[in-house]
């Protein structure tokens, strides 16, 4: 029974003690990564080809989930204030759900799914096949090379990202709210106009966004360049950073709305 339970200790110390070795690299990589960023933009075409490739190539998921996500929202939201007589406060809830939660929150997921993953596959490919380790023999740092342009591609892309899906969203709770059943067009837009508060709404969104975005990028970028170079290995990694970004995505987006309510 004394045997068990050590082993049992033993297992829980090994694994502590990886979580907090990882922890202090992954502390380390995000240093060296804004020690080298200022190289990363000395060459600004790398920076510009990785938002094409973070942002521009996720148009597609973000402008088409933001309409759908609109299109419920505004068809639930409708059928919840019809009982409360305040039907014409439909644009009201779409425009808040959206630009405080909903927008920065699915956006930064969407963005973990596809970018997050894709940058994580790619440099984990890369230290596989030992492309890494050329670049250290021929005096290339890869992190100034490889791994800054793609985290700043990434954190610069997300907000942008977010904004989209919110406006793509909104269009998509008018489109259901008064071209097809019927709320009145003009209060609509006035009440949302009216309710919606730049410092208070909107530029909260930004702030979650570029956070999600700096968050969900590291994190790709890191199990990219501390994957085992292995196809398994590779494999891990990805799925580390869809899960590790979708539980940071949410647990900030908590920390971050008490911070922002406590401010009001």
């Amino acid at each position: 029974m004394a045997e068990r339970f050590l082993a049992i200790v033993e297992r829980l110390g090994h694994a502590v003690n990886e979580r907090l070795q990882r922890l202090g690299f992954a502390t380390r990589f995000f240093f060296m990564l804004l020690l080298y960023s200022g190289q990363a933009f000395r060459r600004i075409h790398l920076t510009i080809r990785e938002v094409y490739f973070s942002g521009v190539l996720s148009l597609l998921i973000i402008l088409v989930s933001g309409l759908f996500v609109g299109l419920v929202l505004g068809l639930q939201g409708y059928e919840t204030l019809q009982r409360y007589g305040s039907s014409e406060a439909l644009g009201i809830l779409v425009a808040l759900s959206l630009t405080r939660e909903l927008g920065p929150v699915v956006a930064g997921l969407l963005f973990a799914s596809r970018a997050g993953s894709s940058i994580t596959a790619e440099i984990g490919l890369m230290k596989a096949t030992e492309q890494l380790k050329a670049m250290d023999m021929m005096a290339v740092n890869p992190i100034a090379r490889v791994v800054a342009p793609r985290f700043w591609g990434g954190v610069i892309s997300m907000p942008l990202l977010a904004a989209l899906f919110s406006a793509m969203g909104i269009f998509g709770g008018y489109l259901i709210g008064v071209v097809f059943i019927g709320v009145d067009e003009g209060a609509f837009w006035s009440q949302m106009q009216a309710s919606v508060d730049f410092h208070t709404d909107i530029w909260n969104g930004v702030v979650k966004s570029f956070v999600f975005g700096a968050a969900v990028s590291l994190i790709a970028v890191y199990e990219g360049y501390d994957s085992v170079p292995t196809a398994e290995g590779v494999s891990r990694a990805i799925t580390r950073t869809v899960v590790n970004s979708a539980l940071a995505i949410l647990a900030l987006d908590f920390v971050l709305t008490s911070f922002m309510f406590r401010g009001l």
